[in-house]
């Protein structure tokens, strides 16, 4: 059943500190293998974040999204904001985070890459595979996956799948093959092909995204939900609408928010603004999951 919703600014929420709150979590980090669909096997970092209390604790995977260019996927070194961490670890929710083959410190090449050009003039000049993309993002995943079930903190039977941009995709995408422990999903702003800088608000090819994601809508089983601003730079307003509606034909609980427009212009990156923004939405999607432990 699909259901449309609306955020407005004065919805605003106070999302108390908490103990376990960002400022009193110690990071941890391993790295963990990937065997990617080439054959080979990368090395993915993952850094983890576990609230003050008594666990096993419910789990957030947080996906992050694409930075543009080489040297800013090198330079990614946390991949989720400290507004999602604030957020869930407030709540009580461990949070893991891995940065999947191709960005930061973690090895192997670039097999996120969809092959999406523009030109100067912001047409797009290629027929990007945006499958591949996600398809990658689901490897790393189910990876995380692996690897929370064998931690003692770790609830992995009470796990939310989160991402941003691309690993929003990769989220949906992975919510469609009922993963063991996932119990639904949150896909703020995902997509791929677009650049603010040429083409703002017109992403490349986006029909080919609406038939994955449609795609997706007839497996999927876990509930989600569908956060976009209205000013989402990277696929614009109406384009993030048509992706939900071919994805809810498949028949899943699944319900999508347009954010009000991020005052700073930066609606694709909502995920990392004010939970105030995004909160209202959040907060009774995760309490219909009952994801949350009781004290």
């Amino acid at each position: 059943m699909r259901r449309v919703a609306c955020l407005f600014v004065a919805a605003l929420v106070a999302v108390a500190p908490a103990a376990g709150s960002a400022r009193d979590a110690d990071a941890h980090q391993v790295t963990i293998p990937v065997h990617e669909a080439s054959g080979d096997d990368a090395q993915m970092v993952v850094t983890w974040f576990v609230p003050a209390g008594k666990g096993p604790f419910p789990v957030v995977l947080f996906s992050h999204g694409r930075p543009p260019g080489k040297a800013g996927r090198e330079r990614l070194a946390l991949g989720v904001s400290r507004a999602q961490l604030h957020y869930w670890l407030g709540k009580g929710v461990a949070v893991v985070s891995p940065l999947r083959p191709g960005y930061g410190q973690s090895t192997g090449g670039d097999v996120e890459q969809s092959g999406v050009h523009h030109d100067a003039q912001g047409r797009c000049t290629s027929t990007p595979d945006y499958r591949k993309t996600a398809d990658a993002a689901v490897l790393s995943i189910r990876a995380a996956l692996q690897w929370i079930a064998s931690q003692p903190w770790a609830d992995a039977k009470d796990v939310l799948l989160v991402g941003q941009s691309v690993g929003g995709l990769g989220t949906v995408a992975a919510a469609a093959q009922r993963l063991p422990g996932v119990v639904g999903y949150i896909n703020f702003a995902g997509g791929s092909g677009g650049n603010p800088d040429r083409t703002p608000g017109v992403s490349c090819d986006p029909g080919q995204i609406q038939a994955l994601f449609a795609g997706y809508g007839k497996t999927t089983t876990v509930p989600g939900l569908w956060i976009y601003a209205a000013n989402d730079q990277y696929w614009g307003r109406d384009v993030p609408v048509a992706w939900h509606a071919a994805f809810a034909q498949g028949g899943s609980r699944t319900t999508f928010v347009h954010a009000p427009a991020v005052a700073d212009g930066d609606g694709h990156g909502l995920s990392r603004h004010d939970p105030a923004l995004w909160a209202p939405a959040v907060d009774p999607f995760i309490a219909g999951l009952h994801f949350l432990h009781s004290p």
